[in-house]
C-alpha cells in the first residue's frame, strides 16, 4: 500500500448528501473483481452515466475534473452497507482523499485499510471548498497528514484529526497483514515461550 504523507491534486467537489455505498458502486457491480479492466467505470456509476452508457452531466465526467483524485464531499459520505468495494473502487480511480463533514464508520474504516485518507471538516468548510471547486474547475487542493492540514485552492488551511493508529497505517503504507507483522518479534517470543511452557503439547 502506498504511503501517505503529503499529496496535492485536482479536487472533485461531489454535491450528494447522504452518498451510500450503493450510490459510490452499485450493488450489481459487486460481482465484478477489482482487476476488471472496466472496474474504475463503476464509481458513482448511476451518477455518471445514462441507461444508455453515455455520460451525463456530472461533475467527475467533466474535462477539468478527470484527474481529480480528492473528493469533497457532502455530509454522510459512505453511510449504507459495509461493501469494500466502495473503497476499492475509489483506489480504482486514484483517489487519495475525501474530505466530507461526516462519513459512514464501516466506509471511514475501509478507505484506512485500503489506503485513502478520509477527512472530516466542519459542513461550512467542506460547502467553501465545493464552491471554490465548482467556480474553478481544475483548481488543488493540498494535504499534510504528518501536520493534519488540508489547504484549499484560495490558501485558507484547514486542520483535521484522524485517530493515531489510523495516522501511522497511512503514513507507512501499512495493509492489515503488514500492521500484524510489526508485531512479529513479540508474536515469536510468545510462540517460543509457549512452547517452553507447554512442550508436551508439541
Amino acid at each position: 500500500m502506498e504511503p501517505f504523507t503529503t499529496f496535492c491534486a485536482v479536487a472533485v467537489p461531489i454535491d450528494i448528501a447522504n452518498c451510500d455505498t450503493d450510490q459510490i458502486i452499485p450493488a450489481r457491480f459487486l460481482r465484478r473483481h477489482w482487476t476488471d479492466p472496466d472496474y474504475d467505470k463503476f464509481l458513482l456509476h448511476d451518477h455518471r452515466f445514462g441507461e444508455d452508457g453515455n455520460e451525463k452531466d456530472f461533475a467527475f465526467n467533466r474535462d477539468a475534473f478527470r484527474a481529480g483524485r480528492i473528493f469533497v464531499a457532502d455530509v454522510n459520505w459512505g453511510c449504507g452497507s459495509s461493501r469494500e468495494d466502495a473503497a476499492r473502487v475509489l483506489v480504482a480511480n486514484g483517489v487519495r482523499a475525501v474530505i466530507a463533514p461526516s462519513f459512514g464508520d464501516i466506509h471511514y474504516a475501509n478507505c484506512v485499510r485500503n489506503g485513502i485518507l478520509p477527512i472530516r471538516l466542519a459542513s461550512d468548510d467542506c460547502a467553501a471548498l465545493r464552491r471554490q471547486l465548482n467556480d474553478n474547475p481544475g483548481a488543488e487542493i493540498a494535504i499534510d497528514l504528518e501536520t493534519q492540514s488540508v489547504t484549499g485552492p484560495d490558501q485558507a488551511r484547514y486542520e483535521f484529526a484522524i485517530a493515531a493508529a489510523d495516522k501511522h497505517r497511512l503514513l507507512n503504507g501499512l495493509d492489515d497483514i503488514a500492521v500484524t507483522m510489526e508485531y512479529a518479534e513479540a508474536i515469536d517470543a510468545f510462540e517460543t515461550g509457549h512452547k517452553a511452557r507447554l512442550d508436551w503439547a508439541y
